[in-house]
């Protein structure tokens, strides 16, 4: 009886240690993708046009990591359709302008932008999709401590977008006039 919960003892403590150190590890990869991405190192552009509402676009991330650079594609591509917008291109494509016009609207709302931009479950996840036919495009690059420059197409919903940052008062609407 005693080696049986000895051993069941060793085991679950085998378990609880594996769990800490996953999510430690999780934690650390984390930390190191927010980090990454707090200079909003990237480019976009325009690939086409999806669903009404919807751009399609490519997003050029990056980082020390390929890995990380892929999962800040999303971000970055919010990020760049709220602040920088994109030149038109090909297939449809026409110029899209930054849905915030006023550069310091950032600073001003920086903690609505902190918590939309939050790694662990910010709001801008809701708006945006990895296009399912994509697979991230890996360059190795050398530009001031970054290693990779990673490329991922992504969907946003910019309508809901722009209607959720008219709500926040972070924009005016499309119908408050001049």
């Amino acid at each position: 009886m005693r080696k049986l919960i000895n051993k069941s003892t060793l085991l679950a403590v085998t378990f609880i240690a594996f769990g800490l150190s996953s999510n430690a590890q999780i934690n650390a990869k984390t930390k190191k993708a927010q980090k990454d991405t707090e200079a909003w190192k990237y480019e976009i552009e325009c690939v086409g046009i999806g669903k009404p509402g919807t751009k399609v676009i490519k997003v050029w991330s990056y980082s020390k990591r390929a890995k990380v650079a892929t999962a800040q594609a999303k971000k970055n591509a919010v990020h760049g359709l709220i602040f920088q917008g994109y030149s038109g291109g090909g297939q449809g494509c026409t110029n899209q302008k930054a849905l915030v016009t006023d550069p310091s609207v950032g600073e001003q709302k920086k903690e609505f932008f902190d918590n939309f931009f939050d790694i662990n479950g910010g709001k801008y996840m809701k708006f945006v999709s990895h296009s399912s036919d994509s697979t991230p495009e890996v360059i190795g690059v050398k530009i001031k401590g970054y290693k990779f420059k990673v490329g991922v197409i992504v969907t946003v919903n910019t309508s809901a977008l722009r209607k959720d940052l008219e709500a926040a008062g972070v924009i005016r609407g499309l119908s408050s006039g001049f």
